[in-house]
């Protein structure tokens, strides 16, 4: 199993990303899974015009609808999930908005995955210990 995060996902679904097709080779696997997050982390990047992309909500959840959520397992984590992750934090190194990535990396856990790919590893990079998914940028 490998899991996916949302810069992932972004990439593979924007044509002029460097790593588009890469990124997209990933999805075009039968292994691939995601944190439930990263569909609306998607949807707020494509949507948000920060990024550079100012794409309409409806064409971005057709987007997610027809090319996201047939290739992936969504992960969801539950009360239990979040706390545990949220206790780990301090000894992680886990501060403010890290804990998004690491909600990710803790999702990848719970799916068993062996590698977690994305495209900022140095953001999940300062938690990873050995034995955990691999922090691999495609």
């Amino acid at each position: 199993m490998n899991a996916l995060d949302s810069s992932v996902l972004v990439a593979a679904l924007v044509d002029s990303e460097p790593r588009h097709k890469v990124c997209g080779a990933l999805l075009d696997r039968s292994d691939a899974c995601v944190y439930s997050h990263a569909i609306t982390e998607t949807f707020n990047t494509l949507t948000g015009g920060r990024s550079g992309y100012r794409i309409s909500a409806a064409q971005v959840a057709e987007l997610i609808d027809a090319s996201i959520l047939p290739c992936v397992q969504v992960v969801v984590l539950s009360a239990r999930d979040l706390m545990t992750a949220i206790r780990e934090a301090d000894s992680r190194g886990v501060r403010g908005a890290a804990i998004f990535d690491y909600l990710h990396f803790a999702s990848a856990r719970k799916a068993r995955a062996n590698r977690l790919y994305t495209l900022d590893a140095g953001d999940f990079k300062a938690f990873h210990r050995k034995g955990e998914p691999e922090i691999v940028e495609p």
